[in-house]
């Protein structure tokens, strides 16, 4: 079963990799979001969160140049905005001239 509306999962952890490992436990991966004031940390699980959004202290999709769309499960495969979005309906082709 696919949700088609948003929902939140609230689940204690102890340890940053026990977070990325719960948030990762899933078939689905749109969007995640965590707050936290420490850069480094901030950096070190948005990296590892499989998800096409990772919003830090708040939540937004971004804006038309963001990227937006899920990993695995979520979405249809592609991205909406950003020049990624291009990518679904387009096919690159290379015709190579050799000088002989």
């Amino acid at each position: 079963m696919k949700f088609l509306v948003p929902f939140l999962a609230v689940t204690s952890f102890k340890t940053d990799d026990e977070a990325v490992n719960l948030a990762n436990d899933t078939h689905y991966g749109l969007a995640a979001s965590f707050y936290s004031q420490n850069i480094h940390r901030v950096m070190n699980i948005a990296r590892r969160i499989n998800a096409g959004t990772v919003s830090v202290n708040g939540f937004s999709e971004g804006n038309i140049t963001t990227p937006f769309g899920g990993f695995r499960q979520s979405g249809f495969g592609g991205k909406d905005n950003g020049l990624e979005a291009f990518e679904q309906y387009t096919q690159t082709k290379v015709i190579w001239f050799i000088n002989q």
